[in-house]
């Protein structure tokens, strides 16, 4: 039976029913504008407001992002009809090709899901070319590039293919009737299908012409090689059993002969008795400077003196350069275990190759890279014709040289005396508004083909999802243009497949596409044959010292540019300066104080800097930002090139365009001014302290000899000694003092990740894999000015100070500790340089759990913190109570938000998301989470199979790509595994171990192979 009871709280509401009702309608008396007031910038930075209005605004939002987490949107999912034979929804496939986008290379795994791919990953059979570095990891966005064409256009307009074709063909009739040349411009293409193609298409076409085009060209490096070697390949290198490496100016841990060296020269770093000793001899602070034993600053005039002079006294001559005669002695005594390399110009390239000769050098292997085809007098006889009117038909094949030309204004003109252009492109740039016809280039990730990067490697190329927009590949087109429209063989598949079996050696071709390359016995290797030493020598002295002089050079995010438009390699900030969005001049601190330039944090702590317009051999650039950077040798300046570009997205047109300056062939240029003007730069710095501060646990290192021959736990010389506290029971192992009962840690797997300082390089492949595996949002530079970017993983970048001072010389000293810092903060004029990744460290007794007020932070069985976003109500207490400070707060919705309008703004470009992780909202805290959906895949995978889970077969995204190993995961409670092994290296320490956290990621100490502070 119902009850008639009346329930109240008060006596007024018993004699008032609706009070309640009217108490809450009143308290707000006006709506509070949270919206308007959170979701504007100007206003949120800017504005003021009282406590009371504040507490009203957090308790509203509050209240609102909590009854917001319980509801869920509704998504309607249209299942198959019928279901693909190879798709299992949730679970991911793998497909072996090859990323070559005209510039970079590598033998990788495609990782797709549902059809779309979202994620590369290194090819572990392929060794060095297996590898994968920041901007092969980033070229899986540049699928998705909503800046596209995405059609064929005839005279602008849109068109069919069709229309495109029966235009061409026209064209292409008319040229052969008449006689005139037909050009296919193409960056360089290894493709041994592509060239029996082209021939094909040529023997149609007789006046057909392949000319190559690059904007960065390597043409010094393949004229040195094509006078040495006798042919126009560049040498490959192997630095695994070396023990000295001497480079002048050559930056082979980035991009120097076509590829880099990083994984060999990881290999020969292992610290030991050969450990791998490493001299650079340049101008600007390269990535590959950062990582040398010992750096000596010159500026490239200087440089290429000692180069000459070390050559001199390898062959007997004199020298009074004391560092040249230091080099050359250290030379002699490795002999054939040591190599030099040189980069800049021809002359600098046949020296180095003449020493490597005379050590009988066993790091040169013989190999040539095919990888780079450019050809000078070629080229300059393609620019003849053009000027002489007998160009009928230009196929431009994705290249712009009215971007990336020296003279792109001449390049312009030349071009208008060409009739009829067609643009193979990706974007609307300069070659696409000369274009009478336009055809949208294929990705790589929508084609087939074939590369052959270097003798005895042949790799394939294969499509992982059908082609986005309506575009298509060169092959294809030539296939029309050769059989005609509508004929049966103009399948570029069959006909890749019928060229490959010369290349296979003996291998299916399901097998070689199934590994993704084969290795065979085609191809001669190179062999030292000439060169002429004496003009070499003559001509580096011939360039001519200057008051200042530039060297030009490639970020390892952005390369020569052709990915400019891809947010991730944008905001991926520089290994050296950590600026990100951005290139500028690089100028020693010593020159800009004679010249006024100057770099100030303003009062958010945003660097600012000059402005100046430089000009070289008379060709000006204006308002370029200067930064001043240590390391930079006095007399010489820095710039990058790639950046720049107009017409190609919104992204890409980001910084200075420095090709104009860019002769094609030297990197190093004479007859330099520098002239401040009026204005300030605001750059984006990710980290913008320096130095270590006299935190010297944070980044440990240790020469090599003390590394050998002192004990690492030496109560008064060890390197690496075990913390101890003092206790009223005398001093006891950190590892026994405890202020919370330990985790039981031994049921199941418990993670660890190893970090390697003396591997690391600061490359950043770590970074963008893990920006791509964890849908980490790109926040634009205005937000990474503010620092709110929202990396889970960075890479620091320490200098070391002037002066290193212990806590016993500032007592001695009597410092007080502005004294301390003023001398602290200040790097060294030619400093030190260690890289140190940091992520979340997953402590066992983690500081942001305790503090966290609705647990949505918290420990896992297995070692890892956990997040769970949609408990999290924004507090931040866990990012304030992080001593790491490796948590990233949602300050906006990154995602379908016009403010953000890079990678979550658009339906294709949100197609790289991995639908493994959450894409987090504003007002939500996020870490790194140690790839927890990696680790449950493995174990439930195991688990089905009713098997243990082996070595190795647990990864991170960060781990998988570094091409270093400098980053090692694993499972603890695996007494075989190697994580467990580095575990118990004397070279382990933690972060900030004083503390007490406990993290499940342990460092190891880096190792310089030198015997003095500073030797030269």
């Amino acid at each position: 039976m119902a009850s008639n009871k009346i329930q109240f709280r008060s006596i007024q509401e018993l004699k008032n029913p609706g009070l309640n009702k009217q108490l809450a309608e009143k308290e707000f008396q006006n709506e509070i504008p949270v919206e308007e007031f959170l979701g504007n910038t100007e206003k949120l930075n800017n504005g003021s407001t009282s406590r009371r209005n504040f507490l009203k605004l957090m308790g509203f939002s509050t209240a609102a992002v909590t009854l917001a987490a319980c509801e869920a949107p509704v998504i309607k999912s249209i299942p198959y009809v019928v279901k693909p034979h190879n798709i299992i929804p949730g679970i991911s496939n793998y497909f072996a090709s090859s990323f070559y986008d005209g510039y970079d290379f590598a033998s990788v795994l495609v990782r797709t899901r549902e059809g779309r791919p979202i994620k590369i990953e290194p090819n572990p059979l392929a060794n060095q070319l297996g590898k994968t570095h920041a901007r092969t990891q980033a070229s899986i966005l540049s699928l998705y590039d909503n800046d596209k064409i995405k059609q064929p256009k005839l005279d602008k307009k849109d068109a069919t293919f069709s229309d495109v074709d029966d235009y061409t063909l026209k064209v292409l009739s008319e040229a052969k009737n008449a006689g005139k040349k037909i050009v296919l411009l193409s960056h360089s293409y290894a493709s041994p299908t592509f060239k029996k193609l082209f021939g094909d298409f040529k023997s149609k076409y007789p006046t057909a012409e392949l000319v190559t085009y690059d904007a960065i060209p390597y043409s010094a490096a393949l004229d040195a090689a094509e006078e040495v070697f006798g042919q126009r390949a560049l040498p490959v290198y192997d630095l695994s059993k070396t023990q000295l490496v001497v480079s002048f100016g050559a930056d082979f841990l980035n991009d120097y002969n076509g590829s880099n060296l990083d994984s060999s020269y990881a290999e020969a770093r292992k610290p030991g008795e050969n450990m791998l000793r490493h001299i650079q001899v340049e101008a600007n602070m390269s990535l590959t400077g950062a990582n040398a034993d010992t750096r000596i600053s010159l500026k490239p005039s200087a440089a290429n003196k000692t180069l000459v002079d070390v050559y001199n006294a390898l062959n007997g001559g004199a020298t009074n350069n004391k560092a040249a005669a230091e080099i050359a002695k250290e030379l002699q005594a490795k002999g054939a275990n040591a190599v030099v390399f040189a980069d800049g110009s021809k002359a600098a390239h046949v020296i180095a190759h003449a020493i490597n000769q005379k050590l009988g050098s066993t790091a040169f292997t013989g190999k040539a890279n095919l990888l780079k085809e450019f050809n000078a007098k070629r080229y300059q006889e393609f620019l003849g014709w053009m000027n002489a009117g007998q160009v009928h038909v230009i196929i431009s094949n994705n290249v712009n040289p009215l971007y990336s030309g020296q003279k792109a204004e001449d390049f312009g003109k030349l071009l208008k005396k060409v009739p009829n252009v067609i643009a193979v492109a990706d974007k609307k740039n300069g070659m696409y508004q000369a274009a009478n016809a336009a055809i949208p280039v294929a990705n790589w990730l929508e084609s087939w083909g074939d590369i052959t990067p270097q003798t005895g490697v042949y790799s394939l190329i294969q499509p992982t999802i059908q082609k986005i927009f309506k575009s298509r590949q060169i092959e294809e087109s030539l296939l029309v243009w050769t059989n005609g429209k509508n004929n049966t063989n103009n399948n570029y598949y069959d006909y890749l497949k019928a060229n490959a079996t010369a290349y296979l050696g003996g291998k299916s071709f399901n097998e070689a596409l199934y590994n993704g390359f084969v290795e065979n016995e085609n191809g001669g290797n190179l062999s030292y044959s000439g060169g002429n030493l004496a003009q070499a020598i003559s001509e580096l002295g011939q360039f001519k010292e200057g008051k200042l002089e530039l060297v030009l050079y490639t970020k390892s995010s952005m390369g020569d540019g052709t990915q400019a438009n891809n947010p991730w390699l944008q905001e991926l900030p520089d290994p050296i300066t950590r600026l990100s969005w951005d290139n500028y001049v690089s100028i020693s601190p010593k020159d800009a104080e004679e010249l006024g330039f100057e770099n100030d944090l303003n009062g958010r702590m945003q660097l600012d800097g000059s402005l100046a317009n430089i000009t070289v051999n008379g060709v000006k650039l204006e308002n370029v930002p200067v930064y001043i950077q240590p390391g930079q040798a006095k007399g010489s300046l820095g710039l990058a090139l790639g950046y720049g570009k107009k017409d190609s997205g919104k992204t890409a047109d980001t910084g200075i365009n420095a090709y104009p300056i860019f002769d094609g062939t030297n990197l190093a240029l004479t007859n330099v001014n520098l002239e401040k003007v009026s204005g300030e730069h605001e750059f984006a710095g990710i980290q913008l302290q320096n130095t270590l501060m006299g935190r010297y646990e944070i980044a440990k290192e240790v020469p090599l000899a003390e590394f050998i021959n002192v004990p690492f736990d030496d109560h008064k010389h060890g390197w690496n000694k075990p913390l101890e506290y003092q206790t009223i029971n005398g001093d006891m192992p950190a590892g026994k003092i405890d202020l919370w009962g330990m985790f039981d840690d031994q049921d199941g797997p418990h993670f660890n990740l190893s970090v390697d300082l003396n591997s690391c390089t600061g490359c950043g492949a770590c970074v963008v894999a893990c920006q791509a595996e964890n849908n980490v949002a790109v926040v634009g530079k205005e937000e990474v000015r503010m620092s709110r970017d929202m990396y889970w993983l960075r890479i620091d970048r320490y200098y070391s100070a002037k002066e290193k001072i212990e806590t016993k010389e500032q007592v001695e000293r009597n410092l007080n500790v502005p004294e301390l810092y003023d001398i602290l903060i200040e790097p060294a004029e030619n400093p030190d340089v260690i890289f140190q990744p940091v992520m979340c460290q997953h402590c066992n007794h983690a500081p942001c759990e305790t503090v966290c007020p609705v647990a949505a932070t918290s420990h896992g069985k297995q070692g890892q913190n956990q997040m769970a976003y949609n408990r999290c109500i924004g507090t931040r207490y866990c990012a304030n109570n992080c001593p790491y400070k490796v948590r990233r707060f949602n300050w906006f919705n990154y995602q379908l938000n016009d403010k953000f309008d890079y990678t979550m703004n658009n339906d294709y470009s949100r197609m790289v998301l991995n639908p493994d992780v959450v894409v987090r909202t504003r007002g939500v805290m996020e870490k790194c989470s140690m790839c927890i959906q990696r680790t449950q895949f493995t174990i439930l995978e195991a688990k089905k199979d009713g098997r243990v889970v082996p070595d190795g077969e647990f990864n991170t995204a960060c781990a998988q790509a570094c091409p270093t190993n400098a980053l090692q995961f694993g499972d603890m409670n695996d007494k075989a595994s190697g994580v467990r092994k580095l575990y118990a290296s004397n070279r382990r320490y933690t972060l900030l171990e004083e503390i007490g956290t406990k993290p499940n990621v342990f460092y190891h100490t880096k190792v310089r192979n030198r015997t003095e502070e500073k030797e030269v």
